[in-house]
């Protein structure tokens, strides 16, 4: 019998392809051998890591320069082992970063090369005439010289600049009038800025830091792209396009790290694109001081050329490169919101970093970086990209260095999956932690840290997520249109809260790539029916029509005016006052795709739709369980796939007259799939909801009475406290295991036990009578002891892993067993 397609994406998404593996970041960071490297491929590979980024990090050795002949033989070989064993390798363009250098070897090559930027100057004046000489150096051009007149130390007058000539290098000038006059000398300069190299001594403010490449210029990209893709290109060739499937960009900076402060990014001509786009001379002294009206105007100008440029000579030409090498370009510029940058990636991509997200404080729905999620899958989708990509975890500790947690890890990965990201690029997988390297950018998230042992399952999660979030379309009728380098995220708030589903919308692609039919916006299969629009004076003209357009034909456009701001164009659309009315506008005017009940703002909803069957990716982002009903628009054979186990379970919605109510527990840090197909029939012989029928008929509490059997303290335990309070253990890593032993009676009998053992950190595995029955890495740590439990004597064998940021960090982070442990006998639900 031929498998329906449900079926088959039930087995697609079970044991998904090697496609979708995490690929790592795997740091080169010490003394490399082809024996090690070897090794370390081959046991990413056993614990279901399919792929990685080479990336050259900070301590390799410098006998093993960036780019030898040395090192190539290392990257070949690695290469070639990926191939034996169907890995996939992502090459990193840089040594170490930001991108665009060539670890100093662009400058080397020709040090015209080297970051520039545009100094101001401000030489006060005095009364009378006024004259000095212009001092610059072998590598600085006069690109202005102007007298204005200050209204205070951080305002000129709106008068319009005296332009002053700098023949001769000599400035003379009289004031014309009273008042406080300064003359500003605009000078293009060499930035100094850096970048972070790989060998000892070139990091960040040490004397060998590599020099960072005028990436504005496009013969320096040329040589970055010369000294670096065609070099591994000559060596890699055979794997282009097949092994090695992408180059990785990283954040370049234009002014490199550590430069000269003051400065804007700049480059020989400079002055020509910014004329072109209407900015004179006269106008450079608002890019440092308020102007008046046109302060605004003119920064936005500037930026937006600087963009423009950026991407005409470096994001293209490494694109134009890849594509005609067949592979793809990915990677990331450097800010969360720079969607704009993002038009020449094959594999769009953004970076969780520095903790700027977080599961606490709100800072996954509030602040700039809480758009970064979208800001690559948008891009991807509104591009016909089919993957994006997000480099996660880097720094994101609580506390710093070693303190993430595997709880954590599974909060940042389902906020990205929910938001659409589909290919996870773990920061990262060290080859060394030796000495100094255990302490940069920590943690090793892979094969150092305490859960390497159950990477399997961490990564058959991110395959599983990869592959629904592939190949799939989501279900918004909101568009939010965005700018550039500006996604908005206080007007997308209450649209997560209400379980919404929206997309950014970038007005370049309002204008250039949308259809209006009927009353919907069209791009990309998708297809809006509502426009949302904050901070509007930042739109265009051009933008503004085509919204009338938009909304002469039906469509809804609602404009937030928080402050009573009513500047912008009348055209039709509805002001909203108070951000927190959105989502009940939406609704009355779309209908809801989704709805909960009872209602919660730490639930995440995205509807995705792959081969014609609807699946609700359900994210608990919040800190206690969720337990109630999804009411869908979609009714049929319906089942919760949980992507963490691979296991699936057939449920019957109760039907509504425009689709069905499922009734679904959510864990705190759990994600649960509704998979709905609609062409097939309800399973009218299930309950409605989830097929659970237990209830709970008597508690038994196991908190005393424990034995610590190994760790540097043993003995007996009457009561569970984290073992930092034990003698000598205040910042111990490693593993302590606690054996109890209890008597199940007669009477005692149910037809099913969990062991809750409370509050724990952080891994745990679970021994009961000498059988294996699980691991768990956040809370809850509940267990279902299934036929485990036997009349008589049963024994638990508990063994904890804490974090190893006790013994490398200096910390003392609860630890161990903390409780209290409870045995959970449940029984058949009685009839009501």
């Amino acid at each position: 019998m031929t498998m329906s397609a449900f079926e088959t994406l039930k087995q697609q998404f079970i044991a998904p392809a090697a496609e979708y593996s995490p690929i790592p970041f795997w740091f080169w960071n010490d003394e490399l051998t082809r024996e090690e490297l070897l090794r370390q491929l081959h046991d990413f590979h056993s614990k279901g890591v399919d792929g990685f980024v080479i990336h050259p990090r900070m301590g390799l050795s410098r006998k093993m320069p960036y780019l030898s002949d040395a090192y190539m033989d290392l990257v070949e070989a690695v290469a070639a082992e990926a191939a034996s064993l169907g890995m996939s390798v992502i090459l990193y363009d840089e040594g170490m970063y930001p991108s665009g250098s060539a670890c100093g070897l662009v400058v080397k090559h020709n040090p015209d090369y080297a970051s520039r930027g545009l100094l101001l100057q401000e030489i006060p004046c005095e009364r009378g005439t006024y004259s000095f000489p212009i001092k610059l150096s072998s590598n600085e051009n006069v690109v202005s010289v102007q007298a204005v007149r200050k209204r205070s130390e951080s305002e000129i007058e709106q008068i319009q600049p005296i332009t002053l000539d700098p023949g001769q290098n000599v400035i003379s000038f009289t004031p014309p009038e009273e008042g406080e006059w300064s003359i500003l000398l605009f000078i293009d300069t060499l930035s100094e800025g850096t970048i972070r190299g790989v060998h000892e001594g070139q990091d960040d403010g040490e004397s060998e830091a590599p020099l960072a490449a005028d990436l504005l210029n496009p013969d320096a990209v040329q040589t970055f792209i010369t000294l670096t893709h065609e070099r591994y290109y000559a060596r890699l060739n055979r794997y282009f396009g097949t092994t090695i499937f992408a180059m990785f960009t990283d954040e370049p900076d234009l002014l490199g790290r550590g430069h000269k402060k003051g400065l804007k990014p700049w480059t020989r001509g400079f002055m020509n694109d910014l004329q072109a786009q209407g900015i004179q001379e006269k106008d450079l002294a608002a890019l440092w001081f308020e102007a008046g009206d046109a302060t605004e105007r003119v920064r936005s100008i500037y930026e937006s050329a600087v963009r423009n440029r950026m991407t005409r000579t470096y994001y293209k030409p490494l694109s134009d490169w890849c594509e005609a090498h067949g592979i793809g370009l990915t990677g990331h510029p450097a800010a969360s919101d720079d969607i704009g940058l993002l038009e020449h990636f094959h594999i769009p991509g953004q970076d969780v970093v520095w903790r700027y997200i977080a599961p606490e404080n709100d800072k996954g729905i509030t602040g700039v970086h809480s758009t970064m999620g979208k800001c690559s899958s948008d891009a991807a989708r509104h591009r016909g990209r089919r993957r994006n990509l997000n480099e996660s975890f880097g720094v994101c500790g609580p506390e710093g260095g070693w303190t993430l947690t595997a709880d954590n890890m599974k909060w940042y990965l389902d906020w990205l999956f929910v938001r659409g990201v589909n290919l996870i690029s773990p920061h990262a997988f060290y080859y060394s932690i030796r000495g100094d390297r255990r302490d940069e950018r920590p943690p090793d998230v892979g094969p150092n840290n305490i859960w390497w042992s159950e990477y399997n399952q961490i990564s058959s999660y991110i395959k599983r997520m990869g592959w629904l979030m592939t190949d799939s379309k989501n279900s918004a009728e909101v568009a939010v249109l965005a700018g550039a380098a500006y996604l908005p995220w206080r007007i997308v708030r209450p649209l997560y809260e209400r379980q919404i589903e929206f997309n950014y919308l970038e007005e370049s692609l309002l204008n250039d790539s949308c259809r209006f039919t009927d009353g919907t916006i069209d791009i990309a299969d998708y297809r809006y029916k509502a426009i949302l629009i904050e901070d509007g004076h930042r739109l265009e003209p051009a933008s503004w029509q085509r919204l009338e357009r938009f909304a002469e034909q039906g469509g809804y456009i609602f404009e937030l005016c928080e402050d009573g701001d009513a500047s912008t164009p009348n055209i039709g659309q509805v002001s909203i006052g108070q951000v927190e009315e959105i989502s009940e506008l939406l609704v009355c005017q779309l209908g809801s795709e989704v709805t909960l009940e009872p209602a919660s703002s730490t639930i995440r909803i995205s509807r995705v739709t792959k081969n014609g069957i609807h699946f609700y990716v359900v994210v608990n982002e919040g800190e206690t369980p969720y337990e109630g009903v999804i009411r869908t628009r979609y009714g049929g054979l319906t089942e919760v796939w949980n992507p963490w186990t691979g296991v699936s379970e057939r449920v019957n919605g109760e039907r509504t007259a425009d689709g069905q109510d499922v009734t679904l527990r959510v864990e705190r840090r759990e994600c649960l799939i509704v998979a709905i197909d609609p062409q097939g029939s309800f399973n009218e012989s299930l309950g409605s909801g989830s097929t659970s029928t237990m209830e709970v008929q008597a508690i038994t509490d196991l908190s005393a009475g424990w034995q610590v059997t190994d760790g540097p303290w043993t003995g007996e335990r009457n009561e569970l406290t984290s073992w930092t309070s034990w003698p000598s253990m205040e910042q111990f890593s490693g593993t302590v295991t606690y054996v109890k032993e209890f008597v199940l009676d007669d009477h005692a009998l149910a037809a099913q036990y969990k062991l809750d053992l409370g509050e724990a950190h952080e891994l745990v595995r679970l021994e009961v009578n000498d059988q294996a029955i699980g691991t768990q890495m956040w809370k809850p740590y509940v267990f279902s002891l299934e036929n485990a439990l036997r009349l008589g004597v049963n024994q638990l064998r508990i063994s904890v892993t804490n974090s190893l940021a006790n013994s490398y960090d200096g910390k003392s982070l609860p630890s161990g067993i903390i409780g209290p442990v409870r045995l959970i006998a449940l029984g058949e639900r009685k009839p009501q």
